[in-house]
Formats: structure tokens, sequence, C-alpha cells
């Protein structure tokens, strides 16, 4: 492996091709504003270095970054790579990993709108998040300790586990396949709306209208605070050890729950059972 250390780089496409590199405190930023430094280069450490310019890790095969930084002026940093393991640093450019596979991010700090989408097997553990339409279209998801912010996240995932977790964001999970979520906090409003094979599992859930119109949902002693309307048209089994503001013409299945403010069920098609006193 070679090693470059303490070096610049602002041209266009400055380290196209390579292989087999160390990056050591190196910085892709300068007048030249060039793009695409690293693109179609193969098993590339980069360690403490600095990416101040557009798209520079496409189609790499073998990338590993260690406590670099990626500025907000950093684009889409990786599209279309695929081995990628991210420790101990800061995403702050728009539209990070995109139609990537085999990525993992373990102590990282990421702010970047329209982050992960269309990624195929992704680890992640112990980040803190900010983005809007958080992983959208990816799939196989092995999430713990992650704390995120936004709005939309989530969206038409596919076989994820996410452990530990606090998601704060609105309108996440929708239609989303295959999903276990365990010992977590779901905070927002309209909850996995349209889910199939979703399941909770000592959860806290908060906000309206959450889990409507899902198939084969499943609730296993999870907490509901500030929920209402809940379960509208949904196939859904649940065990809930809270109260509940209302719920609202659950398809079909049982829900128990200590006590419900309001039952309603003006739909005839609504076959769902609430009992109380659960």
């Amino acid at each position: 492996m070679t090693t470059i250390s303490d070096q610049t780089f602002d041209e266009e496409r400055a380290l196209y091709g390579s292989s087999e590199l160390l990056l050591s405190n190196c910085r892709f930023d300068g007048p030249a504003d060039g793009e695409s430094a690293l693109k179609e280069s193969r098993d590339i450490t980069a360690r403490e270095c600095c990416f101040n310019l557009r798209y520079p890790c496409w189609h790499v095969d073998g990338l590993r970054m260690e406590r670099c930084e990626l500025t907000p002026n950093c684009r889409a940093a990786m599209w279309y790579t695929h081995h990628a393991v991210v420790t101990e640093s800061r995403l702050h450019g728009i539209k990070a990993f995109r139609e990537c596979s085999d990525v993992e991010l373990t102590r990282c700090e990421i702010v970047s709108p329209e982050f992960g989408w269309f990624l195929d097997e992704v680890r992640m553990e112990a980040c803190e998040v900010e983005s809007e339409y958080f992983m959208l279209r990816s799939r196989g998801l092995d999430f713990q300790r992650v704390t995120l912010h936004g709005k939309y996240s989530f969206q038409y995932v596919e076989h994820a586990r996410l452990r530990h977790c606090e998601l704060y964001t609105k309108d996440a999970l929708w239609h989303c396949r295959d999903v276990v979520v365990s010992d977590s906090v779901l905070s927002g409003e309209y909850l996995a709306w349209f889910a199939d094979g979703l399941t909770l599992e000592r959860c806290k859930i908060i906000g309206t209208q959450p889990l409507c119109y899902c198939r084969n949902l499943t609730l296993r002693d999870c907490e509901m605070v500030d929920t209402d309307l809940a379960f509208e048209k949904s196939d859904v089994q649940a065990t809930i050890t809270t109260p509940v503001l209302s719920i609202k013409n659950p398809a079909s299945g049982a829900i128990y729950v200590p006590s419900v403010g309001e039952v309603i069920m003006d739909d005839e098609a609504a076959r769902g059972r609430v009992v109380q006193g659960a």
C-alpha cells in the first residue's frame, strides 16, 4: 500500500483509478475546484482527511474512512461504492451515500439531507443523524443506538432491524416491509402508514395517527404516548402497556390495552377488536 501524507489535492480527478492507497492528513480542497478525486479507485484508506470538493468517492471498491471530515461542500460523496467502512467521521455533505452496498458506519456525525438512498446491506452503530428522506428505498439494515432527527425517514425500506434507537421523525417507515424495531423511541406524526410486516417490540410510540393502513402489524409490550386515531384500516395484533387516546377502525386482529379514551368504529368493514383492561 502506498502512503500519501499531508498533501492537498484540488484538480479534477486528482487520484482517479488509484489502488491500495493510504491517505493520511490530506485535504481535497483548493482553487481548481476539481471533482471526483478518487473515482474508479480500489482499496482506499483515508485517515484524518478533509474532503471539501464534490463527488470524491464514486465507483470505489473497498473504502475505509477514519476520523475524516466531509464538509457541506462535499456533495454526493459516495455513490456506487461497495465495501465501505466509515468510523468516527463527520459527514456533512448532501446525498452522502447512494446506490452503495456493504456499508458500515460507526460513531459518525451525519448532517446530510437525502442520505443513504438505494443502499443494500448497511450496518450503523452509535451514530447521530440529521437528515430528510433518510435511507429511502434501502434494504438489509442493521442499526443499533442510532439517534435521528428529520422527516420522511426509512420510507420503502425492506428487511431492517433497529435496536435501541431514537427516531424523532415525521412520516417514518412508510411502506416499509419486513422491519423489526425493538427497545426504541419512535416520535413523530403518521408513523409507518402502509407498512407490511412491521414488528415493534418494547418501543415507545409518540405522536398522532400512528400505524394506519398496515398489514401484518405486530406490537409487543409497547407504550403509546399522545397517540390518537391509531391503527385505522390496519391488520394488527398488539399488546399496549399504556392508555391510548383513541383507536379508529382497525381492519382486523386484536389490540390489548389498559384503557382507551375513545374507540371509533364507524366503518362497517372494521373487524378489529379492542380489548380494554388487559
